[in-house]
């Protein structure tokens, strides 16, 4: 079962600042008026013991009032500014591993309100090349991280020989390195998406080779693939009976969570025989 944070977060603040509120109008004024009528008792000098039991809060109003502001401060934060996720497959390899811990501008594609997700400031568009966290189309409580391929009115082309074409013009990529694949080695390419300049990866003898595929991305829609290009569930193979076929596989304005910036910690494998390393620590391009 699926938590759905943000929603337990707006609760928590919204019940924490109801009890903060009910103390200001309710028992903050009892409290006074207490105290000024024991400090008013002709002949009786006030005792301190008695004074901090009149003014004590309750409980309940206490711990509210304490947790309202850091909760608030927490929620502008992850709602609107930068909130933290952890990758947790290997689809981004090489631009991102396993365990990487990044940051995501919140407000890089506009102002949405926290639950609801509804964009109420518009500030940019994402970019051919951008890395983008998004929510799942097929399962909006899943949160996927790709890389932005195809933008609105855009058709994509993903041939039998692992190339990758927009509006009919091959993406350009060079040949940089090989490494060790789950079938044999795999070769790293420098691709260039819009101005983002990359790596991907490919496992040239890969058991899902494919026939040519074409795509072309609906308004208000965007066509996602992983840098690993052979071990990345995205655009290419999404299926939703529950969905047009013209949208199958594309993800919509409203599903945008935002824009992947940095990576700020690793943790491949969190126990405590293998600590947190900060080798990685930069920015995503």
């Amino acid at each position: 079962m699926s938590i759905n944070f943000p929603l337990l977060l707006v609760i928590a603040v919204a019940v924490c600042g109801f009890l903060a509120l009910i103390d200001l109008l309710y028992f903050a004024p009892r409290r006074r008026a207490a105290i000024a009528n024991y400090e008013g008792r002709a002949g009786v000098e006030p005792d301190q013991s008695t004074l901090d039991a009149l003014n004590k809060e309750p409980v309940l109003i206490e711990y509210g009032k304490s947790f309202f502001p850091v909760l608030a401060i927490v929620l502008v934060l992850r709602s609107f500014l930068i909130e933290p996720f952890q990758i947790p497959s290997g689809s981004m390899i090489p631009t991102l591993e396993v365990g990487d811990f990044i940051l995501v501008n919140k407000f890089a594609y506009g102002i949405r309100l926290p639950v609801v997700d509804t964009k109420v400031i518009d500030v940019s568009d994402p970019k051919r090349g951008d890395v983008m966290v998004f929510r799942y189309p097929s399962d909006p409580n899943i949160n996927y991280i790709k890389r932005v391929v195809g933008l609105p009115g855009d058709v994509v082309r993903y041939s039998s020989d692992k190339r990758l074409s927009i509006n009919g013009k091959p993406v350009p990529e060079t040949l940089v390195g090989e490494e060790p694949g789950s079938l044999g080695s795999a070769k790293l390419y420098q691709e260039q998406l819009g101005e983002a300049e990359h790596l991907i990866r490919k496992e040239m003898a890969r058991y899902r080779v494919e026939p040519d595929r074409e795509w072309r991305v609906p308004e208000g829609h965007y066509f996602m693939m992983g840098d690993n290009r052979d071990n990345s569930n995205d655009s290419r193979y999404w299926q939703d009976a529950a969905i047009p076929a013209d949208l199958a596989g594309m993800v919509p304005d409203r599903n945008i969570v935002g824009k992947a910036f940095a990576v700020w910690m690793s943790w491949p494998d969190p126990k405590f025989s293998n600590l947190p390393h900060f080798s990685r620590v930069g920015l995503i391009h």
